[in-house]
């Protein structure tokens, strides 16, 4: 089988990364196109701009709002032309990023992603997510390329609220688990090909460093100080899961995370949270993973403050006749539910979903 390993061209990571960003991005380009939300370009604007004008490179700004639809990136390709841009930036959280790529893609093709939150782990990646305006997932597409610099100031990944850090764990958490899973499956991931062992073990690590640093992580970023433990958690939310996820592949946890969107009532969630409890499910739907494993990272994911429960999500008033319905959802045609090392049928879903609500109102009760 054919084996395939992609990553960005250059990740840089640190406190006052981004008063260096001139440094890193004027090699690629002279005229960015910087695509950001009304609340970013005020709280980083001035210095992103700053830190261009020193090296030579024009900044025109594209401000987006809400999800990431394509009728937005619609709009950000027609200012991109307009302005004849050679690198597209995207600053924020993972909407901005994943406009921006698209953006780059139908313009220049040079792309660089600038988080200031480490809540998902699009920064890396090759793709973009598409949503409708009302939050529904809406497809995704594969660029060619990785983006060509990932900058992480991690100063201004703790000035966000924690619960950003939190999500991103969520969704780095599941890595591991996904990708071990497609591994044993031989599942072509989304990089193109099957997972190399340099990849698998990025992911394990990932998690590793997670069950490691994931509550001082936490509690350090909650008082917007920047330490080892918040560099490490940075690190496998932003880069290791991104290369986990993109050469290994994913399964049931994404599954479950994507098809929760079609519930309204779990709009307000992170991705991350979702993918939390998609993972909970994962957990109690694999026959590979022993009962100490499951309760280690159930416990885990309540220490961070993870939802492990439907009503965490906004669906404790779900009735069995829904969660069957939802089931049947998660495990259509198409779903990375099928990406999973076992066949998972409706049934399958619909029990590891009631099991994984019940285990997490058992743990949190008991911690």
């Amino acid at each position: 089988m054919i084996k395939v390993f992609e990553a960005p061209r250059k990740y840089v990571q640190g406190p006052g990364a981004l008063a260096e960003a001139g440094k890193w991005v004027a090699p690629l380009g002279k005229k960015a196109l910087a695509v950001w939300g009304a609340r970013v370009k005020q709280q980083v604007g001035e210095q992103l701009t700053a830190s261009l004008a020193a090296a030579g490179v024009e900044l025109i700004s594209f401000e987006c709002a809400g999800n990431c639809t394509r009728s937005q990136i619609a709009a950000g390709v027609e200012s991109a032309r307009a302005a004849n841009v050679d690198v597209v930036l995207g600053v924020g959280g993972g909407r901005s990023i994943d406009m921006a790529k698209a953006i780059a893609w139908e313009t220049c093709q040079t792309v660089v992603s600038i988080p200031t939150v480490a809540s998902n782990d699009a920064p890396t990646s090759a793709e973009t997510v598409y949503y409708t305006e009302d939050g529904h997932m809406d497809g995704w597409a594969v660029w060619p390329a990785n983006p060509d610099l990932v900058l992480v100031d991690t100063q201004v990944v703790v000035e966000a609220p924690v619960e950003w850090l939190i999500a991103g764990m969520g969704d780095a958490l599941a890595t591991w688990f996904e990708a071990e899973a497609a591994y044993k499956g031989r599942r072509t991931a989304i990089a193109g090909g099957v997972s190399t062992v340099t990849a698998l073990k990025l992911a394990q690590l990932c998690y590793e460093m997670l069950m490691e640093n994931g509550e001082q992580a936490v509690q350090d970023a909650a008082l917007h100080v920047v330490t080892p433990a918040v560099e490490r958690v940075v690190e496998a939310n932003t880069l290791l899961s991104g290369l986990g996820f993109e050469s290994s592949g994913v399964c049931t946890a994404h599954a479950v995370a994507n098809g929760l969107t079609v519930r309204k009532e779990t709009a307000p969630c992170s991705h991350g949270a979702r993918v939390a409890f998609g993972l909970a499910t994962q957990l109690c739907l694999d026959e590979d993973i022993t009962q100490e494993e499951r309760l280690r990272v159930i416990d885990w994911m309540i220490a961070v403050g993870l939802p492990v429960t439907l009503e965490e999500l906004g669906l404790g008033h779900i009735t069995r006749n829904e969660i069957m319905d939802l089931a049947g959802q998660f495990v259509g045609a198409g779903s990375l539910a099928h990406n999973h090392v076992q066949a998972v049928t409706a049934y399958d879903m619909f029990s590891a979903l009631v099991a994984a609500d019940a285990l997490g109102h058992q743990r949190r009760a008991m911690n």
